[in-house]
């Protein structure tokens, strides 16, 4: 059976098991709110392929980099930013992309432009 990248699945022995870390050291790291897995009903710890993958790129950041857990921390938010700002370039890229292929008005004979957010905040009046 497969089953989907978020899907918890995983109970927290097969987790310890695959990453040949100790229970343990998941229960820190969620401790430390680096790690969220899901609960069941009972309260039970399970963990998706997506939180595997997360704790692969911990272990890598803590053995082999020798990055503390505070590093981790901010290293962890700092690509969530990055993944965030990619995201939302592919998305403005894609707008800009089916704006300049559309056979609309072109922009320097339009009436009204457009502003984006990000100048509506810096240069707001």
């Amino acid at each position: 059976m497969i089953h989907q990248y978020d899907e918890p699945v995983y109970l927290i022995s097969i987790v310890a098991k695959i990453l040949d870390i100790h229970p343990q050291t998941l229960r820190q790291y969620e401790r430390e709110n680096l790690i969220c897995p899901s609960r069941s009903n009972g309260r039970i710890r399970l963990y998706s392929q997506r939180d595997i993958d997360k704790i692969k790129l911990i272990l890598r950041l803590t053995r082999e980099l020798g990055v503390n857990l505070a590093g981790v921390d901010i290293i962890l938010r700092l690509k969530e930013n990055v993944d965030s700002m990619e995201k939302e370039m592919a998305e403005l890229r894609h707008e800009v992309n089916r704006a300049q292929n559309s056979h609309s008005v072109s922009p320097d004979k339009a009436l009204v432009t457009t502003r984006s957010i990000y100048e509506m905040i810096i240069f707001e009046e």
